[in-house]
């Protein structure tokens, strides 16, 4: 009997302490603690749910990821009413890149609540990013469309969304050099070549090309990385012609 009450006085406390740090970020109090558990347990914890389902924050980071999108595209359509969808659709990028995304998560310290097996180390760089559309996917499913709306307003529109700014604001150096030269009818590509690095990983060397004339080069672990990088130090290469 004794050790039955353990458990559940270890459970109750675990509880406990979860909702008050859940209701810190919040800044309300959470009706279904259960959801904000599951929107905080790493698919490597292999838990199950009361019905047998798989618990694990992927679902609900899918749905919060959904919701945060609309939100930020309602406000952006009612802020810049003049705008066409390509606009509209860069800033909303620019808004929920994995970058700003990673940060919030950062700030709120939704690491700590994770339950999982893994080492910390060892997660994704988007870990942060990724428990933050979780959550609002919980808060969504716990309170409703308005709470979570208000939640998106508070942790992201107010503190974060200058307008102005963003309009400057770079996210794919790849995306806009292609954009320039397609603009300006050159003819460009992406030279790539597959190098063993000194780690044992395998390294990409792109070299940028306009019209037949090397522009830029970079060497990164993945293609994406590497052409990213590239596009880049070509842009900054050429950047009295961007203006």
């Amino acid at each position: 009997m004794g050790l039955l009450k353990n458990i559940f006085e270890s459970r109750s406390k675990k509880n406990g302490i979860l909702f008050d740090k859940i209701t810190s970020i919040l800044g309300f109090k959470p009706k279904n603690l259960s959801i904000y558990q599951k929107a905080f347990t790493h698919s490597s914890a292999q838990l199950k749910d009361q019905f047998g389902n798989d618990m694990n924050y992927e679902r609900l980071e899918f749905l919060g990821d959904s919701i945060l999108g609309a939100v930020i595209s309602c406000y952006l359509f009612d802020q810049v009413p003049n705008a066409d969808e390509g606009y509209l659709t860069k800033m909303r990028s620019k808004i929920v890149s994995r970058q700003n995304l990673n940060q919030l998560g950062k700030e709120l310290e939704l690491t700590a609540l994770l339950k999982t097996s893994k080492q910390s180390d060892s997660f994704g760089k988007n870990i942060d990013g990724n428990l933050f559309e979780s959550l609002i996917g919980a808060i969504y499913l716990d309170k409703g469309f308005k709470s979570c709306e208000d939640f998106i307003y508070k942790k992201v529109i107010e503190p974060y969304v200058d307008i102005k700014r963003l309009e400057g604001k770079i996210i794919s150096y790849k995306s806009l050099i292609i954009e320039w030269c397609q603009k300006n009818k050159y003819n460009f590509n992406f030279e790539i070549s597959e190098e063993d690095g000194l780690d044992g990983i395998p390294h990409f060397a792109v070299r940028f090309y306009i019209n037949n004339d090397p522009i830029a080069k970079a060497r990164e672990t993945s293609k994406k990385k590497a052409e990213e990088k590239a596009s880049r130090r070509a842009y900054y290469a050429l950047q009295d012609q961007f203006e």
